[in-house]
């Protein structure tokens, strides 16, 4: 339990990572002297990186124990933190937070597997859960209390706190964690083909679109807040949609279990992600107005993902895996299209308190594809199962 424990503070110092950023958009775009546009994308390079690191390094690092991926993983992430602090330009923010992102996607994924791995059978699913819930609490308790730091001691000093605890991670995964062998990631070809599964390829769309919709506003959600609420500190609102994405992440996995509906349960998702983005700018002037749809858009977006998952795990059963992985990718790439796109808009003269209008039309366009290419590609016969040998099941830790 104390090296899945120590898995997950990674995990935490990532998720805190990974969303404290958008929080801290107006305070480094002042300090930087650049415009809230340009300072975004370093939210977008994070994301990208994240997004394409794993399957590109997974094959590159293939053969090696988990415990030297991991620990080389944090040791990028550490030290990519360290830059990002000591930064003095938008260029090194820039690729510092690029090189931040690539530590992140290494890690993510493999350190979910090793908690599978370092777990009994019959408690797997606690350990990964355990993983998983290092990255939730990290944006629902890290970002807040970020932002609040961010506000004393500059927001330098906020990724000098994700610096220290990347550390504590790494001194803990290169002394406690057992040498897991590893095996061999898919390869290159075979990820190519479930991505060519008429199944598979509408929902890994859809969940890019969703991705492009949730995360791609929050990056801008502060300067929302400022332009339309006129809200100086954005903390209580990052609260109320970390606390709706813990409530919907944890409640839609047994929602989904229970009634064996997670295409349904996606689009009653979509519609909430619509509604809440849409009335955002209608309820901004009364700020507490802005709580309920800011709770309802973290709940929406984060829940998303799990009935995606079961989608695609029931689409591509053989290498379910991979689809999962390729889901994941899908969601940040999306996190930095949307990133990008924003800063494109904000930009183009548009006022911030527009932006939730275009980010709740992607969704829409989500949903209208979930409800006409995902329902066609359902109703094709799903691949046959091939079963693996039972002393291979959960032998190795997969890169």
């Amino acid at each position: 339990m104390r090296r899945i424990l120590l898995l997950a503070l990674g995990a935490f110092a990532l998720g805190l990572d990974a969303y404290v950023m958008a929080g801290l958009l107006p305070v480094v775009a002042g300090d930087l002297r650049v415009s809230a546009s340009a300072a975004g994308q370093m939210v977008t390079v994070f994301t990208l990186c994240y997004a394409l690191a794993a399957p590109v390094f997974a094959t590159v690092l293939a053969g090696r124990p988990a415990r030297v991926i991991l620990s080389l993983a944090l040791l990028v992430f550490t030290l990519a933190n360290a830059l990002s602090a000591l930064a003095t330009s938008l260029t090194v923010l820039l690729i510092a937070r690029a090189v931040a992102g690539i530590g992140a996607g290494v890690y993510s994924p493999l350190a979910a597997a090793t908690a599978a791995s370092l777990s009994p059978p019959e408690r797997r699913g606690r350990g990964l859960a355990i993983v998983m819930g290092g990255m939730s609490v990290g944006t629902v308790v890290g970002v807040p209390v970020g932002v609040v730091l961010a506000h004393h001691i500059s927001w330098r000093g906020t990724l000098w706190l994700v610096t220290a605890l990347g550390f504590i991670a790494l001194f803990g995964a290169a002394t406690m964690l057992p040498k897991l062998p590893a095996s061999p990631p898919p390869a290159f070809k075979e990820r190519i083909g479930v991505l060519a599964n008429r199944r598979v390829a509408p929902i890994a769309l859809v969940s890019f679109l969703a991705g492009i919709a949730s995360l791609g506003l929050y990056t801008y959600l502060a300067s929302f807040l400022s332009g339309s609420a006129g809200l100086s500190d954005p903390t209580g609102y990052l609260w109320a949609w970390g606390i709706g994405g813990v409530v919907g992440s944890l409640c839609v996995g047994p929602l989904v279990d229970r009634t064996k509906k997670a295409y349904g349960i996606a689009i009653v998702l979509f519609v909430l992600l619509v509604v809440a983005q849409v009335a955002l700018p209608g309820v901004a002037s009364t700020r507490w107005g802005l709580i309920l749809p800011l709770i309802v858009w973290g709940a929406a977006g984060w829940a998303l993902q799990v009935p995606q998952q079961h989608e695609l795990i029931a689409a591509e059963p053989e290498h379910s895996s991979v689809a999962v992985s390729l889901n994941s990718s899908a969601v940040y790439l999306g996190s930095a299209t949307g990133s990008a796109l924003g800063g494109l808009v904000l930009a183009s003269g548009v006022s911030p308190s527009g932006l939730p209008y275009c980010t709740a039309l992607v969704a829409f366009v989500a949903l209208v594809l979930h409800l006409t290419l995902v329902r066609w590609g359902r109703k094709r016969p799903a691949p046959s199962v091939r079963a693996a040998p039972v002393a291979d099941r959960g032998a190795k830790v997969s890169a």
